[in-house]
């Protein structure tokens, strides 16, 4: 796991500003953001594939049940991750799950973006609100690229969990971290100081909070040191096509995804 910490904004909010949190049940005011990759809130629908997806579900429920001022971020894959069959052989065949979003998840009209490759992919969002014992909130949004205004192979980015090549992952994980940050943002969720990362696959988050940029909070130093080592490895991973050069090389060409310097920051 990964978190990082905002400067500018105290090692932890004040206990009075917590509990005010605590009591508002659907509020924006969360100071906690916990990003995964995958997310198990029900059997039904096919957000995740196994352990891990099943950790953030418990540790989401149990931010409900403590009241703790929290928000959580995911991917929507309207195919989800597989759907195995065995035939009388042994042999297993995999097939995509179909599924009504629409009948688990509510739209919200926020809307953001990322540039990859130098192109604009559109984003919204789906709100599933995780309820406690004691009926405190924590939404869960899923990040969602299947809209007109994006190219079909950028609308396909939320379609499979893990799917595709190495490529494809990489650009998931732009969608995942840069676009969670931005959603959050457009959805009025502006008091966030804690970023919980489950598994590093949201690594690339940290970018929205570049030193560099004028009027925004930055990573501490030895957070951005830390989290730059792991957006390194993550690209390092997920950079196709180029798996025999070295880790310098593929950090250089999974920049490609980033040319437009100018909407990379924000």
């Amino acid at each position: 796991m990964l978190q990082i910490f905002l400067q500018g904004r105290g090692s932890s909010a004040p206990n009075r500003e917590t509990s005010e949190m605590s009591s508002q049940v659907n509020s924006t005011k969360r100071i906690v953001a916990y990003f995964s990759m995958e997310i198990a809130l029900e059997n039904a629908m096919p957000s995740y594939s196994g352990g891990l997806g099943v950790l953030a579900g418990d540790t989401i429920r149990a931010a409900a049940d403590l009241r703790l001022p929290m928000v959580a971020v995911s991917l929507l894959y309207r195919r989800g991750y597989f759907t195995q069959r065995l035939a009388e052989d042994g042999s297993q065949t995999e097939e995509p799950v179909e599924w009504r979003v629409e009948d688990f998840l509510q739209e919200e009209p926020a809307r953001a973006s990322v540039s990859i490759e130098d192109r604009r992919v559109d984003l919204r969002c789906w709100r599933y609100t995780v309820k406690g014992v004691r009926g405190f909130e924590v939404p869960v949004y899923f990040l969602d690229a299947d809209l007109p205004s994006n190219a079909v192979s950028d609308r396909n980015l939320t379609g499979t969990l893990y799917g595709g090549d190495s490529y494809y992952r990489l650009c998931q994980e732009v969608v995942l971290g840069i676009g969670g940050v931005r959603i959050l943002r457009a959805l009025g969720y502006n008091d966030l100081t804690r970023y919980h990362m489950n598994e590093g696959h949201a690594a690339l988050l940290s970018w929205n909070f570049s030193p560099k940029r004028p009027g925004r909070l930055a990573v501490r130093p030895s957070a951005a040191r830390t989290l730059k080592k792991s957006a390194e490895s993550a690209c390092s991973r997920r950079t196709h096509p180029f798996p025999q050069v070295t880790t310098a090389s593929r950090w250089n060409t999974s920049r490609a995804c980033f040319q437009s310097r100018r909407n990379f920051w924000i």
